[in-house]
């Protein structure tokens, strides 16, 4: 499963690597988002082309990632200067179909790799059409952006409502990798970063995101590992994954309802604390 950290400070991607992170994640999408989430409790990032330079300088030997803005007017140029930074992988956010992929690979030309990330609703249900697309090499499923989309309470309710499992499906009968969602580390989390690690077993995703629970919003390297003990909360990770991949189908189902129960819970909690 490859692991990918959010960051944009070149000490603190170098340490995330050699703690055994596998791609570093740069975030340029700006265009909507604070619109989509600004009265969210997410992460809404400040990185910039230099800082990505910075980073891949910095981690010369693993991937980065860098998340564009939706397509628009400027999309070829940001797709150059991202390539010119050292991207290994381009991930475009907050499209509605086939054609915006079509055209964001056309950019690429085969430089990098490309992973759409599904979180609006129209591309959930063209998304076979979208994993036709020549040239994409994964795809990752946006819970977050996803879910206020579709009106929900909790974004995981996309992963206990069967959605992200119909999702998967597609994508696996074309024959391409997927992720979704973040995690948090293990005992922290409205869903335990344990539950959430298990519903990736069960449907055979091969990456996710850490959630800020493993830097512990520190602002520095310094910080971080005051904070945090990223290589031993990863080795942990890793371990329990093997495991949970072991598992008979009556443990996985169990797991996976489990899990349904937890999110259910959260969303009775948040929808009686609104009608009080």
């Amino acid at each position: 499963m490859k692991l990918m950290l959010i960051a944009n400070d070149p000490e603190v991607a170098q340490y995330a690597v050699q703690s055994g992170v596998d791609r570093v994640f740069v975030d340029l999408e700006r265009n909507g988002k604070v619109e989509r989430q600004g009265h969210l409790d997410t992460v809404i990032s400040s990185h910039s082309f230099e800082d990505a330079y910075k980073v891949k300088k910095s981690i010369a030997d693993a991937q980065m990632l860098i998340r564009l803005n939706p397509f628009h007017d400027n999309t070829k140029d940001e797709v150059e200067r991202a390539l010119d930074a050292g991207a290994d992988i381009l991930m475009i956010p907050m499209f509605y179909g086939r054609e915006e992929v079509e055209q964001f690979c056309a950019y690429v030309n085969g430089r990098c790799d490309v992973i759409p990330l599904v979180e609006t609703a129209q591309a959930m249900v063209r998304l076979d059409g979208i994993a036709e697309v020549e040239g994409i090499t994964e795809i990752y499923f946006g819970l977050n952006d996803l879910h206020l989309a579709l009106k929900l309470d909790f974004m995981f309710e996309i992963l206990s409502g069967g959605l992200v499992d119909y999702m998967a499906g597609i994508v696996k009968l074309r024959g391409l990798r997927f992720g979704f969602g973040g995690i948090s580390r293990f005992g922290s989390g409205i869903v335990s970063g344990e539950l959430v690690l298990g519903e990736h077993a069960r449907l055979g995703s091969e990456s996710v995101i850490l959630s800020r629970a493993f830097h512990g919003n520190a602002k520095n390297l310094q910080e971080l590992i005051a904070n945090v003990d990223l290589e031993k909360e990863i080795r942990q990770l890793r371990l329990l994954r093997r495991k949970l991949i072991e598992r008979s189908p009556e443990e996985t189902e169990k797991g996976r309802l489990l899990f349904k129960s937890k999110v259910e819970e959260f969303v009775k909690s948040r929808r009686d604390l609104v009608r009080r």
